[in-house]
């Protein structure tokens, strides 16, 4: 998968991009993630990349030109998002409809935004993290790079982690205990230690079924609420 990342200040993102997962995948060759600097593309001697607004106001725009050139020059794999608070609320679902391609763009906001015309004409989409403002998009675009490329075969180590965890079935994702089985005097749930693999994952289930009921009850809504089996399995492990 390559993923192009347009930014004024690609020192923010070289260092996240180059770690942990990511890092070993774009080292092996699985993942081809480029960080563009906006400022390579500019013409005058002060490597501008932004411009007071038309019609005053406080704070400066990104102009239209260096963004422009850059991605006409390097031709990125598309859809090109822009990242911007007016955008698409990224989600899960999206993460997993894009890493079942082959590519995608992001274009980084700051400052009071981006000149109009490359929200008209250049980008294809817009998108979110969350209904918050930042100082530009580049923390943006790690959650996204990040919450797509995890998902593509490859990255992580064990694929079924993938499988089950937070929002993969519009659920949170149950609790995890690991070792020691007490600690402080508080301990692991006598099923989890039973050796019954399949009330093990039933017991999984109920728990993350009421911990999304608990806390997230809009995810349950969405779902359009409990099914009867669903119901039952709450029942069965006192969690109604």
């Amino acid at each position: 998968m390559r993923v192009d990342v347009f930014t004024c200040l690609p020192q923010l993102l070289e260092p996240v991009l180059a770690g942990s997962l990511l890092g070993k995948a774009r080292e092996s060759g699985v993942l081809d993630v480029r960080v563009h600097d906006l400022r390579e593309y500019t013409t005058d001697r002060h490597r501008s990349v932004d411009d007071t607004p038309f019609g005053g106001g406080p704070g400066m725009v990104l102009a239209p030109e260096p963004i422009f050139a850059a991605v006409e020059s390097v031709d990125p794999p598309r859809p090109l998002f822009l990242l911007a608070p007016g955008g698409r609320r990224f989600h899960q679902a999206m993460a997993s409809d894009l890493a079942a391609g082959s590519g995608f763009s992001l274009l980084c906001g700051r400052y009071e935004g981006v000149d109009e015309r490359v929200r008209e004409h250049l980008a294809d989409d817009e998108l979110s993290i969350g209904d918050y403002v930042l100082a530009g998009g580049e923390a943006a675009a790690f959650v996204v790079v990040e919450a797509v490329t995890r998902l593509v075969p490859g990255v992580m180590g064990n694929e079924e982690s993938a499988e089950d965890e937070s929002f993969r079935h519009g659920l949170l994702e149950y609790p995890q205990y690991t070792r020691p089985a007490e600690f402080r005097g508080w301990t692991v749930p006598d099923i989890l230690r039973s050796g019954d693999h399949g009330r093990v994952e039933r017991w999984r289930r109920a728990l993350s079924l009421a911990r999304t009921a608990e806390r997230r009850p809009d995810l349950v809504a969405a779902r359009g609420g409990l099914s009867d089996e669903e119901r039952a399995l709450l029942q069965e492990f006192g969690l109604e």
